[in-house]
């Protein structure tokens, strides 16, 4: 879906505060992660290095999942989930500039084995219905859209 400009696909569980996004991978235990186009916006556009923790690192909801560079700041990005890194994207060492050129595809951040997503899920929003008044409301907060 598509708002204030910015897309935002339906089957993520999208974090609105932190603007950060989980796809739940076919067995439920691992999601990808990853900065919605919002989010890369609001931080200030092109991403010059991103730096995901290490394979191993356990991340809380809402807590750090590893720092992406800008042209005048560093940036934390929050998980949107809890759990154990897994997997980080490889290709981000070399073209970290995928984070906001493909923010869904190709420029994702982690693959975490989930620690307790019913747990996490209360503070997502998913589908059309929840994540279209958020995210609206999020993007006129910061003046975005």
């Amino acid at each position: 879906m598509l708002i204030k400009g910015f897309l935002f696909p339906d089957e993520l569980h999208y974090l609105v505060e932190h603007q950060v996004w989980a796809r739940l991978e076919d067995d439920g235990a691992v999601a990808r992660v990853g900065i919605t186009s919002l989010g890369i916006h609001l931080a200030g556009g092109e991403i010059y290095m991103a730096r995901p923790k290490m394979v191993g690192a356990l991340v809380a909801q809402g807590g750090s999942i590893g720092v992406v560079e800008l042209a005048k700041s560093i940036v934390s990005v929050k998980s949107p989930v809890s759990g154990t890194v897994v997997e980080v994207n490889p290709r981000l060492a070399g073209t970290p500039e995928l984070v906001h050129a493909d923010p869904y595809g190709e420029g994702w951040l982690a693959r975490l084995a989930l620690a307790d997503f019913a747990a996490d899920a209360a503070a997502l929003v998913v589908g059309e219905v929840a994540v279209r008044p958020a995210m609206e409301y999020h993007a006129w907060l910061n003046q975005a859209g």
